[in-house]
């Protein structure tokens, strides 16, 4: 009887899992589609791949909502572009940080960067975009 609950466990964890892989890989999709057919051309800007990153960020993120809130918030910062610099010289890259080191690193870092930047002063990505609506910076 022990063996069977134990087994029972198993196959709704897996389930579980296999549920989250098949969403990732569906808003991965759904993000190629929708670049393929051009749906960000209204308001992205001709640059380094900018799809790229965005789905790098929902795979780091796992989180439908938390990549909603990151998409929006990197949307104001920096359009998506790795090569982004304020117009003081201050801010560089994607997550438009102070650390001149993401002017020297690819997107796909930047991001990351980003990521850990966000969870370790507001706690989450959403929170960092609240904050960024109500004072006009992060």
């Amino acid at each position: 009887m022990i063996g069977s609950s134990e087994a029972v466990a198993h196959k709704a964890t897996r389930r579980a899992r296999k549920g989250k892989l098949a969403r990732c890989w569906l808003v991965g999709s759904a993000l190629c589609l929708a670049n393929i057919l051009g749906f960000e051309k209204a308001h992205s800007v001709s640059i380094d791949k900018p799809n790229h990153y965005r789905q790098w960020a929902f795979i780091q993120l796992n989180n439908i909502d938390e990549f909603h809130c990151l998409d929006e918030l990197y949307f104001y910062e920096s359009r998506w572009n790795p090569k982004a610099v304020s117009p003081s010289g201050n801010h560089f890259g994607i997550p438009q940080g102070r650390s001149k080191w993401l002017a020297t690193v690819n997107g796909y870092k930047q991001v990351e960067w980003g990521i850990k930047y966000n969870n370790h002063r507001y706690g989450s990505m959403c929170k960092a975009l609240h904050h960024f609506k109500t004072k006009g910076w992060h």
